[in-house]
């Protein structure tokens, strides 16, 4: 099997570094372009085998999965490059939340699957949403499935869920270092604790409470209870938080599906523009 990347930026190089680091797909399986050709060469260099594409045409002469890691703005762009060269046998799978699958239906003859990946597939973790089209038979659906267990769970979700399925998945790494920062910066600023050792622990810590809500089985009610008691200080702690942070996170759902629809919007006006 050959796996192709049209586009290798943040994303599209982590799932290339992920794929290779799981033993998923050796080097010599991917071929990948990008825009800047030297983005490209490094991760030739860093992954000898990996072949390095002069343009989009030859990614997709020379793939069976083709992943397309770019910007939504750039999609209408790549596909109208690619279209007339992509095969019925072959699957094209977007990583782009606000393109969505009829779009890319419309415009290709190929099978179509969407999959959101997260910066935890870097070290071989996290979810990885997957949404396929009505083309992407049971044995499709199986081989990409299994190329994303060696870097993740793939979670079949509806596209209609797609925003909020991103926002737990992929943005939460983001959104839960954030707070976890602001824990840090306060115990630095409240008791002088050095920041090496402020970041280590409350870095621990969340590994830790991850591994309890996974291969733990627990949920994050039980481990509130567990960990505090009636009168105590973790309870103390926690009627704080509950009353200050009221409404903070409805709030954030908000603005990221604002966000997400002004750019499906932005999308859907590159799709039905006149050829």
């Amino acid at each position: 099997m050959r796996v192709g990347f049209i586009g290798t930026g943040s994303m599209g190089s982590i799932l290339i570094e992920a794929f290779i680091q799981s033993g998923a797909l050796a080097p010599q399986q991917i071929i990948a372009s990008n825009r800047t050709v030297s983005k490209v060469e490094r991760l030739a260099e860093q992954y000898p085998g990996v072949s390095v594409a002069r343009s989009n045409i030859e990614v997709v002469l020379d793939s069976d999965i083709v992943f397309l890691c770019i910007k939504p703005v750039e999609f209408k762009k790549v596909i109208d490059e690619i279209r007339k060269i992509i095969l019925p046998t072959q699957t094209v799978v977007s990583i782009t939340s606000s393109v969505l699958i009829k779009h890319l239906e419309n415009q290709m003859p190929c099978k179509i699957a969407k999959v959101i990946p997260s910066i935890t597939n870097l070290v071989l973790s996290g979810a990885t949403l997957c949404m396929y089209s009505e083309r992407m038979q049971p044995e499709d659906i199986e081989e990409l499935e299994s190329l994303l267990t060696h870097i993740s769970a793939p979670i079949r979700v509806e596209e209609e869920h797609t925003r909020i399925c991103s926002d737990l998945s992929s943005c939460g790494p983001a959104f839960m270092a954030f707070v976890l920062q602001k824990f840090i910066d306060a115990a630095i600023e409240e008791t002088g604790i050095p920041a090496e050792k402020a970041t280590s622990l409350a870095s621990e810590m969340l590994l830790g409470t991850g591994k309890l809500l996974t291969s733990g089985g627990l949920d994050p009610t039980i481990v509130q209870n567990r960990v505090s008691v009636p009168g105590g200080i973790t309870a103390e702690g926690l009627r704080m938080m509950e009353g200050e942070l009221i409404g903070v996170f409805n709030k954030l759902v908000h603005i990221t599906h604002a966000k997400y629809e002004e750019d499906l919007e932005k999308v859907e006006s590159l799709f039905t523009t006149k050829k």
